[in-house]
């Protein structure tokens, strides 16, 4: 494969392809396990990889969460930051009094969230993910795409979820397995690509060369519309049962305010009048974040 691939801080680079195509071997490459036939890779003085393998086995099953999450002590630093341990496990969702169980006792889900935060305490330059949402929950997934989002260094992933792949990527690369590679900006553009080939893998450019490149140069890739992200989804889910109960409130705060005894009452009607600018209000807050949800929901169904 004729590959020129810069990483640099920030990027998040989506590999696609099929089975067989060489997303792995390339994943080795970069790690440092596998050399190259040909070609050179040139790493930056004292680069920390890591690569995250989603093992429970990894898992020391008899520790507490609270050792798991920080073996001595009762802070982790993150990002050249003290960070209060009891605050870190809530960002991974995990309740105060859970801390002192012991990891055998907490569920797959809470095993792969465990997993991602001691991931994103281990300093890193460049992180390598291979299939990392095998097996993951909703609130797992969330939580892993929120960790990708804050990493602040480069980013290799590969996926079978679309959904993860479009959100954390900067930039999409494609194999075929034969050589060729093509970068997109999305999944969508990439789906493309493949009707426009007949259902094979999108042609690569004349050169073969990455589009990829750094915060000085003076063109990248096009910025990619904003998604829902699994949080997002959920929310869509359940907004319109929100605004039906919201719409109720206001019209019982309504019928409240037409209670003899309640106009009757200077003090009462004050307080079913504040209710009911409360509740017109949620009404106002629910529909517009409707209207914000449903064009993101528009932009999802037309890139699918």
């Amino acid at each position: 494969t004729n590959l020129d691939l810069l990483l640099g801080p920030g990027q998040r680079l989506g590999l696609l392809g099929p089975n067989g195509s060489g997303k792995s071997t390339l994943l080795r490459l970069l790690a440092g396990t596998l050399e190259p036939d040909s070609g050179t890779i040139t790493r930056a003085d004292a680069l920390r990889i890591v690569s995250f393998e989603q093992h429970r086995e990894s898992l020391d099953q008899s520790t507490s969460l609270r050792r798991a999450l920080a073996p001595s002590g009762d802070a982790v630093v993150y990002q050249d930051r003290s960070i209060h341990l009891a605050s870190w496990a809530k960002r991974f969702l995990f309740r105060p009094e859970q801390l002192d169980l012991p990891v055998s006792k907490l569920s797959g889900g809470e095993q792969a969230r465990l997993l991602i935060a001691r991931l994103m305490l281990q300093p890193a330059d460049l992180l390598i993910l291979d299939e990392p949402t095998n097996d993951l929950d909703i609130p797992t997934l969330e939580v892993l795409e929120d960790s990708l989002l804050e990493f602040p260094g480069a980013l290799v992933l590969v996926t079978h979820d679309r959904w993860l792949l479009d959100r954390v990527s900067t930039i999409l690369l494609a194999l075929d397995g034969t050589g060729r590679v093509d970068w997109f900006a999305d999944y969508a553009q990439w789906e493309s690509a493949q009707e426009r080939a007949g259902g094979s893998a999108p042609e690569s450019k004349s050169d073969g060369r990455a589009a990829v490149q750094d915060e000085t140069a003076s063109t990248s890739p096009a910025r990619k519309p904003k998604k829902m992200s699994y949080r997002e989804q959920k929310e869509w889910g359940t907004i319109e049962e929100s605004i039906l109960k919201a719409e109720e409130e206001v019209t019982a705060c309504q019928a409240a305010m037409q209670d003899p005894a309640v106009l009757s009452d200077a003090a009462a009607l004050q307080a079913r009048s504040q209710a009911l600018v409360a509740a017109q209000a949620e009404v106002e807050r629910l529909y517009a974040r409707w209207a914000e949800l449903d064009e993101k929901r528009a932009q999802t169904v037309q890139s699918s």
